[in-house]
């Protein structure tokens, strides 16, 4: 791998900030692991499931990697720019018509990062055989499930709890998209530790089984999946959404998103105000990036 790609990758830009606002108890603290800050394009947890994919593609001799998403997948955008920088090819199967001259800002920087698009309709990307049919046409590429969602991407995810100082934290929060993320951190929490996924996709149930495909047989962590928070469904951003992302940032100086993050953090306040966390908890937030999926709105909705 190239040694400008490492650089641009430091694990220095990533930081643990303490925050406290107006809805916090008193008797609780918390801090936010940035990993949005660890690269613009490849941000928050897209490169750790990406990782040890790309070390894979590279010693398996690859032409490059293989994977899927929608248009505003911060996989896909991730996906482009890391190959790219490490010498890969890249093709993304997209979910949708190719809307022509109108693309989203997501696939036009992934085509102008060297990443093959190919549309398919929503009823064939649902459909596994669609994926298998290009795995077939694209034998020397390596294929990565949509969102990562592999062993090597879990493996890779293990690798957060250790950037910085994080053991004295009683709980680990983390949005949940495909459970990759969450099941490297139970895979490397201390055994006190309890680690909480906030699924934000609208009855994911089946997110407990993807879970506990990826953990190791001797993980002693204590986990759970609360599905409450979704606001609506993946993609879907009410109004009080938005004001409370704003608010959060007006308050804490901490961008979110939309997708992730944002609901993450509106999750742990709900959960703190019903009296979830016993007193002299230390919560942990995973802020997994993706704030490129804030492009989706318009320019004035939110306030950063």
């Amino acid at each position: 791998m190239a040694k400008s790609y490492l650089t641009m990758l430091s694990y220095s830009n990533i930081t643990l900030d303490a925050f406290h606002t107006q809805w916090l108890p008193d008797h609780i603290q918390a801090a936010m692991l940035r990993l949005d800050k660890l690269h613009p394009a490849i941000s928050g947890n897209k490169w750790f499931k990406l990782k040890h994919n790309i070390e894979a593609a590279k010693a398996d001799r690859c032409n490059g990697i293989l994977t899927c998403g929608g248009a505003y997948s911060n996989h896909i955008a991730a996906t482009a720019l890391a190959c790219k920088l490490a010498g890969l090819g890249a093709l993304g199967i997209i979910r949708g018509e190719e809307h022509h001259g109108n693309m989203s800002h997501t696939l036009t920087t992934a085509d102008e990062n060297g990443m093959g698009l190919v549309f398919v309709s929503r009823e064939d990307y649902r459909n596994r055989t669609t994926l298998q049919a290009y795995e077939i046409l694209f034998p020397d590429y390596h294929v990565v499930p949509e969102g990562g969602h592999n062993a090597l991407g879990a493996s890779g995810c293990e690798e957060i709890l250790s950037i910085l100082p994080t053991t004295d934290f009683t709980h680990i929060l983390c949005a949940a998209g495909t459970g990759t993320t969450l099941a490297g951190l139970i895979n490397s929490a201390a055994p006190a530790q309890q680690v909480i996924g906030i699924p934000v996709l609208k009855g994911a149930r089946y997110l407990e089984q993807e879970v506990r495909d990826l953990l190791h047989p001797a993980n002693t962590a204590s986990w759970q999946l609360l599905h409450d928070f979704h606001c609506g469904g993946y993609g879907k951003h009410p109004a009080h959404l938005i004001d409370f992302i704003n608010t959060f940032h007006a308050a804490t100086g901490i961008p979110t998103d939309i997708i992730y993050t944002g609901k993450l953090v509106m999750a742990f306040r709900d959960l703190a105000q019903q009296g979830y966390f016993p007193d002299g908890s230390k919560v942990l937030l995973i802020h997994t990036g993706g704030l490129q999926g804030n492009l989706s709105l318009a320019p004035d909705v939110l306030s950063f």
